[in-house]
Order: structure tokens, then sequence, then C-alpha cells
């Protein structure tokens, strides 16, 4: 390895360089600090690290600086944090991360190189909206490009996973190939080594990004499998599986693709015979739709009937959480060493609607009917519970629940989902002649509803007063465009501030 000697002269301002490393938990940011400072530590140079904890905005977002300078007889004394247009090299660990220190003033024209994985990793503000949250990538990266003296920017993180390695190795390696700092590669790579884990997988990763940071070679993103993979199981079954296709196929061509992903759901969710259910009903709805508008209510209905049909309930995430694909891609994701054990806790939390949901449906009416039962149930299961998956006792627990799956055309919860999408589409089927814009509208309005538990009871919640206020609007020319603003305002925040502005925009001329 190259050693650079120290300076004997005093350190100046000018000589230090001043590094910023932003990134969320567990995007390896501490790790990549370690190699840097171990790389400055080795050619000789004075180096000081520090971190700080910004959790409040992204759950584990952290700021790691870096201050290092040549060696002389006086060390200097570094910042404990960057300032506003003092940060020579800003390396984020996605999209957004560069936004957020572009922001901030990190980022200068005049002297800073921003490198950063164009990848997005969501923020919790992301998340928490009820529909479409996420942040433009777009705008962010026309900012850095003007914001920045020097931008470097690509998939580091399909880099590292296709090498097996974490993102920090492939930072590393387009930190590397910028030449921001004055260490040879060979300097970087002896970081690596020195580290002692995962030293072939990161080498490969930083390898890799340093080569597309020169320009030497371009990522190259694998192709994913299909999600739509055959159904295995005995010939009978997929025979008849292959006769509902059929079905499929006679359908017009603009619904078969969204129809044929809506029959694999249904059927992964109950059975075959569901899955002939789901099909019958969305014929119907078919044979009243109309070729001159390109089938945009058959379309609708192909998908929304079949996100209701396949509803989350307690029997579907105990099925989920006990699938051996599941448990197959954990281990993908963790890379757990071969002959490991992995400790996999499941969190629950049942209420007693999920509880007595899980009743035959008589049973299940007359408990929902005495609030004095449904309390004594909720303070007796209503408590966060911790479930060792990799056990076999919880296991089983978790695979009875899901077995019960025969039983679930019987319970009280199928009874009322089955209900409220029966009333849902007969509302819109009934528009139809009417309005048809209107009527397609209705049926994009069982986007609201999704989730399980607590969220499916707020998503419910919307979709009635989205329906109230179609209500109101019902016969107008832009009853659809009206329906619409409704559903866009139910999405735009959790609170659903915007939707009751809304509605009152609608009272005021409905009422007039």
């Amino acid at each position: 390895m190259m050693t650079v000697q120290p300076d004997p002269s005093t350190t100046t301002v000018d000589d230090v360089i001043k590094l910023a490393i932003m990134a969320v938990g567990g995007q390896g940011g501490g790790v990549l600090t370690n190699w840097i400072e171990s790389c400055a530590r080795a050619a000789g140079y004075h180096v000081q690290a520090t971190s700080v904890a910004g959790v409040a905005q992204r759950t584990g977002a952290t700021i790691y600086y870096i201050e290092m300078a040549p060696a002389t007889a006086r060390e200097p004394v570094f910042a404990l944090m960057p300032s506003g247009g003092d940060v020579d090299i800003l390396v984020a660990a996605e999209m957004m991360e560069a936004g957020r220190g572009i922001l901030r003033g990190f980022v200068t024209p005049d002297k800073t190189t921003l490198i950063t994985s164009t990848h997005r990793a969501l923020a919790v503000s992301e998340k928490t909206v009820p529909g479409d949250g996420m942040a433009n990538s777009i705008e962010v990266q026309a900012a850095a490009e003007i914001a920045a003296q020097r931008f470097i920017a690509f998939d580091m993180e399909a880099i590292a996973q296709q090498n097996s390695s974490v993102i920090s190795a492939s930072l590393l390696g387009a930190l590397a190939g910028s030449g921001g700092l004055p260490f040879p590669r060979e300097a970087f790579e002896a970081a690596i080594r020195g580290s002692g884990r995962g030293i072939d997988a990161s080498l490969r990763a930083f390898d890799e990004a340093f080569r597309v940071t020169r320009g030497e070679a371009e990522v190259i993103l694998e192709e994913q499998p299909s999600a739509l993979v055959p159904i295995p199981g005995p010939k009978k079954l997929e025979q008849a599986f292959s006769k509902q296709k059929q079905r499929v196929d006679g359908f017009p061509e603009v619904v078969r693709e969204i129809a044929l992903a809506g029959l694999r759901a249904a059927v992964d969710f109950q059975d075959l015979t569901y899955g002939d259910e789901y099909l019958t009903r969305l014929s119907s709805l078919i044979d009243k739709d109309s070729a001159s508008k390109d089938y945009a209510f058959s379309v609708a209905c192909a998908k929304y009937l079949a996100q209701a049909i396949v509803y989350d309930d307690v029997v579907r995430v105990a099925d989920l959480k006990t699938r051996h694909a599941r448990f197959e891609r954990i281990n993908q994701e963790m890379k757990t060493p071969t002959g490991a054990r992995l400790q996999l806790t499941e969190f629950m939390h049942p209420r007693a609607e999920e509880l007595v949901g899980l009743l035959p449906a008589r049973m299940g009416g007359w408990m929902i009917a005495r609030p004095r039962a449904m309390r004594g149930i909720d303070r007796l299961f209503n408590r966060g519970r911790r479930i060792r998956t990799d056990r076999l006792f919880s296991f089983l627990q978790l695979y009875f629940l899901a077995g019960l799956r025969r039983w679930r055309r019987g319970m009280l919860r199928h009874q009322v989902e089955r209900q409220h999408w029966e009333s849902w589409l007969a509302h819109a089927e009934g528009e139809l002649a009417r309005d048809y814009d209107f009527a397609v509208e209705l049926v994009r309005n069982r986007r609201l509803i999704k989730g399980y538990s607590d969220t499916h009871s707020r998503g419910l919640s919307k979709f009635d007063k989205v329906s109230q206020g179609a209500s109101l609007v019902a016969g107008r020319s832009d009853a659809a465009a009206w329906v619409r603003r409704l559903r866009e305002a139910a999405l735009a925040d959790a609170d659903g501030d915007a939707l009751e502005g809304a509605l009152a925009t609608v009272r005021t001329f409905a009422n007039g």
C-alpha cells in the first residue's frame, strides 16, 4: 500500500478535507466512515469522525462527518459537525438523503462533489401518506446537478445486491473512483480487508462501483423474476386452473392481464372455487360495459374487485407469515450464513374485532352487538405480542390460524366484507347507464380501503365519507370529476384534513 508522507509544516484551513455522509439506519454509514478513517490514518493524516442521529425525520437517518488533514507536529482542531457551504464531499446513501444535504446547504457549486445512489429508501413521511406519497427523485437530481460542482449518481444499491454485499462498499468504490480523496485505490481496498467481514463480496461491489464512476463500466440491472409464477399442485388442480385461464382469454384484451392477476390472487387467497366466483362476477360486469369506452369500467372492476375479495384478515396474515417463500426471502435479504440460525420475531397486536371476525357469522354478530363483551375481549387480547416463528410452538400457532382458511366463508369477517363489496359494486353498476365516468370513479374509490386492523378501519372511514360526497354530486355533469377530487383529497394525508375541506366545499353547492 502506498503511504503519503506528512508535510511537517503547520496545517492550514485549506489543507483540511471535509466529508459528510448521509445515510439511513442499516445502510452501513458507520462502516463506510470507519473505512474512510482507516484510509486517512494509514496515509499519515490526522482525522476525526463524528456522527449525529436524526431519528425524528427518517427513523435512523444519520449524518456522519469526517475531517482530515496531513499530519503535522501540531494536531489541528477539527469541527464536530458540517457547516453549510463548507463541505468538500457529500456522500448520500440514497437520493432523498442527497436532497436533504442540498436543503441543509452542504452542497455548493464552488467546491462540493456530491456522490449518491439513485435508488430510493422511503422515508416514514412517504409511507404514512394513504396514497402515493413518494417524493420526486427527478426534482432532486435536477437540483443536484445545479447545486454541486461535480455530481456522481447511479444505482449503487443494485451493485451491492448483485455482488451479495452492502451499499457502503459501493459508496466507497464511487468515492475512490471520484478522486476526491488523495489516496490510491489500494488504500481503500486495504481498509476493506482490514475490516475482516464480507471481504470478497465488499471488494467486488467496490470494484464495480469504482469502474462505473471512472466510466469503465455501466450498471447492469439484473432482471427480477416475475411474480406471476405457475401455481404448483396436483395435476387435477392445475388442469382446473388452466380452464380458468381460458375463461380469461375470452375477456376483452385490455382486461385480460389485470383479470389474470386478480384470478391468481383469488385462488391464492382461498381456492379455485373462489377464483370461479371472481371470474363469474367480473364477466357479468363486462357484459354491461361498452367497447366504445375502451372497457374502462371493466378494467377498474377487474383490479378493485380482486383487491376487495382478497382482504387482509387474521388468517391471511398468518398464512403469509408462515410461507416457505417468505423465510427464503428473509434469509436472502439478511444474507444468513450457511448453517446459521436466524431468529425471527413477529409483532402481533390483535384487536377484539379481528378475533371476533374469526367466529361463525351468527355467533360473531351476537358478540359484536354486545359492546360490554367486546370491551372485555379487547382488554384481554389487545396488547402487543412478540411471537418467535423460528420456534416450533410459535410457528405452529400461526400455522393453525392459517389453516382456518377452509372455514373462512362462514366467518363473520367474510360475511361483512362480502356485503360491503356487493353493495359497492351494485352502486357503481346502477350508475353505469346514467353516467359512465361517474360509475368508473365509484369503482376506483375502493382504492381507499386496504391494509389490516386500524389501517383498514381508517380506509373504510374515508371510503364512506367519499361515498357520501358522491351521493351529493350524483346527477351533475361534473360528478365524476368531483368524486375523483374527493378521492385524491382522501389520499393526500393520513389525518383526513384535506378530505374534510373538500367535503365542505361539496356541501356548500349541494345544499345551495
